[in-house]
């Protein structure tokens, strides 16, 4: 086989074949296909799309590019939950604590911040030494002993979705429907969990700008997962607006702490423990989801959650000490409101150009390679549907650079859309495939 020849073919808008397919992802793991020629390839895929069956053949090929984790020697069934990206999306460090204080062993692998979205590594890293390298005999011990690991791809596990990942990010496919599925599921069959709860964003913010997009993507992974024989759930959320008031590294960590003890933003509360509640089902541990939120919610507030978090930030080599006072992570030297031009309720956001914002600040990577500063990023807690009067704060810019913090401003103002009249409030949820 020639790439030239499998690149031309799905340009022209053909179908690959398994064996094309597999041969790529076998090329792009080994090195023999270069970079330039692989992003011409996925720009193609991103252009023409591709069919349900060349969706799973590229998913399993991704999977199998590596070792594939058996975790069922240290656990008889472990979750895990993925999020296909949104701006200020810190579910992870909140839900998989409650979820393993609850006694349902949880492996995660998960990723860096790709395009206008945050990684969870990346805010994790806002912890001095924590680290996300785990070797796979060092995830599994580490599911065994306190059950719960959370890693980063090692060049083991699914090697070929970690550079296709970071290719995505710097060559405008990151919303591509069957590279996003099979990024996420190829990463979750290599870990080797049973059950998947995947939270799939609809709106500005997210890869899939509306609702009947998200719900084809979330068919697409619950399909993928059930050929592959594992207890796949997906939710429809939104993101026309960011989750939780932070938008950054520390910042997003130190909200998820304050609502691992009780307090931060109700409206992540209200995701995390969804998201938790519907694990904690598919782990056997309640009947229904009343009763399985009513669990995580009572290991929240007996302490047994923040006490996880804690055992995870030690277990991978983190300050403790940081966590139990945050204000020892990072922080920015400049904050300043960007206040409201006039009265008025928030009708709408760009969610995107806000999380793009941040991004700018340096809180993600606008090209491969780029470091992240931790400290930076913003909180905005007014929502949609507030009403503000002139000058009262829509929010607050966390900055390292004077010129960068102006922009950041001008265009978190440009991304927002104010209305005369009452405007109702976002839902979280838009429904629940099975």
């Amino acid at each position: 086989m020639r790439i030239v020849d499998i690149i031309e073919k799905k340009r022209d808008g053909g179908e690959l074949t398994t064996a094309e397919i597999e041969w790529f992802i076998a090329g792009y793991t080994d090195g023999s296909i270069p970079d330039y020629q692989a992003a011409a390839l996925i720009m193609a895929v991103f252009i023409r799309g591709m069919n349900r069956r060349e969706t799973v053949d590229l998913t399993l090929a991704m999977a199998r590019s590596g070792d594939q984790l058996d975790l069922h020697d240290v656990a008889p069934f472990v979750v895990d939950k993925h999020s296909s990206g949104g701006v200020g999306d810190k579910v992870s460090l909140v839900a998989l604590p409650l979820v393993a204080a609850c006694g349902a062993p949880v492996g995660k692998m998960s990723g860096r911040g790709l395009g206008s979205s945050g990684g969870t590594l990346d805010k994790m890293e806002s912890i001095t030494g924590w680290s996300p390298d785990l070797t796979l005999s060092e995830f599994k011990r580490q599911v065994a002993e306190i059950g719960l690991a959370l890693a980063g791809q090692t060049a083991d596990l699914a090697p070929a979705d970690g550079k296709l990942y970071a290719l995505r990010d710097v060559t405008g496919t990151v919303a591509s429907m069957p590279l996003i599925a099979a990024s996420i599921m190829s990463k979750k069959l290599a870990a080797g969990a049973d059950g998947i709860v995947l939270d799939v964003k609809m709106g500005s913010g997210a890869f899939m700008s509306n609702l009947d997009q998200a719900r084809e993507l979330a068919k697409v992974m619950v399909n993928i997962g059930k050929d592959a024989g594992r207890r796949t759930t997906a939710l429809i959320s939104d993101m026309n607006q960011p989750l939780g008031y932070a938008v950054g590294n520390a910042l997003e960590v130190k909200e998820a702490i304050e609502t691992l003890q009780g307090g931060g933003s109700a409206a992540l509360w209200q995701h995390a423990v969804e998201v938790a509640g519907h694990m904690l089902l598919q782990a056997g541990k309640a009947e229904t989801l009343a009763d399985a939120k009513a669990l995580a919610t009572a290991a929240r507030d007996d302490g047994r959650a923040w006490e996880k978090f804690r055992q995870l930030v030690a277990a991978q080599g983190g300050a403790v000490a940081e966590v139990d006072d945050p204000a020892r992570l990072p922080q920015a030297k400049l904050v300043e409101p960007i206040l409201a031009p006039a009265d008025g309720v928030i009708g709408a956001m760009d969610t995107a150009v806000i999380g793009w914002a941040s991004v700018k600040l340096g809180a993600g990577r606008m090209v491969k390679g780029d470091k992240i500063d931790h400290a930076v990023g913003l909180i905005m807690p007014r929502k949609v549907g507030d009403r503000l009067q002139m000058g009262e704060p829509i929010g607050f810019i966390h900055a390292n650079d004077a010129d960068k913090l102006a922009q950041a401003r001008d265009e978190i103002l440009s991304a927002i859309t104010w209305s005369d009249e009452a405007v109702e409030p976002l839902p979280h949820f838009y429904g629940v495939i099975e």
